[in-house]
């Protein structure tokens, strides 16, 4: 897609990359949040989380996990903050699905945990109505 920012570093191989892959690949933010933070996307234009087919979400994934293990071998890092947000109501920022992946040290000084709590407030129930909706025919727009 040639409005989208990453479909233009991914096919004008103007990235900092870290991986390539035919299905993934990893790259540097042009703002890093720590040292080494990269981003995975899918090689592909996949808007989403929702949009994004299984297999290719599987194997962004699986770059996700081996950048995430290589972060503690060949930076020292002691985890990585994982993150994403999908859809127009999560502030994703670019259209195009990408993964964080953050190398974390103790007393790094960085907090990506939400310190507030939603104020969307419904009737309750959510833990039941996502477990009937899971276990019975397949939602809309899952493949």
């Amino acid at each position: 897609m040639d409005d989208c920012t990453f479909c233009r570093l991914i096919h004008g191989d103007t990235a900092r990359w870290v991986a390539r892959g035919p299905v993934a690949c990893a790259f540097a933010p042009l703002d890093p949040l720590a040292p080494g933070h990269t981003l995975v996307v899918p090689t592909a234009h996949h808007r989403d989380l929702f949009d994004t087919p299984p297999q290719t979400l599987s194997a962004t994934m699986a770059l996700v996990q081996r950048l995430a293990v290589t972060m503690r071998t060949a930076l020292g890092a002691g985890g990585a903050d994982i993150l994403s947000a999908n859809g127009p109501g999560s502030e994703q920022s670019v259209p195009h699905l990408h993964i964080h992946v953050v190398p974390r040290w103790r007393d790094d000084g960085l907090s990506t945990w939400p310190t507030d709590r939603s104020r969307r407030r419904t009737e309750g129930g959510e833990v039941a109505r996502l477990a009937a909706a899971l276990a019975g025919p397949r939602t809309p727009g899952c493949r």
